[in-house]
């Protein structure tokens, strides 16, 4: 079982018009290791995809 990894938290926050939207983005803090094996698994699956639909067109 892995423990949970922590995170690193940023707030933004964004008028548009009359709105106000805060968004907050966590990003997990990994070991570099662990980090580009991620990131590998993530551009990946991100190929993948756009191999399938690259060729079709509407």
């Amino acid at each position: 079982m892995q423990a949970q990894p922590k995170y690193q938290s940023e707030v933004t926050t964004v008028v548009m018009g009359e709105r106000t939207i805060t968004i907050k983005n966590l990003t997990p803090i990994l070991p570099p290791t662990e980090r580009e094996k991620r990131k590998r698994e993530v551009e990946q699956k991100l190929f993948d995809v756009f191999s399938k639909y690259a060729g079709q067109r509407v």
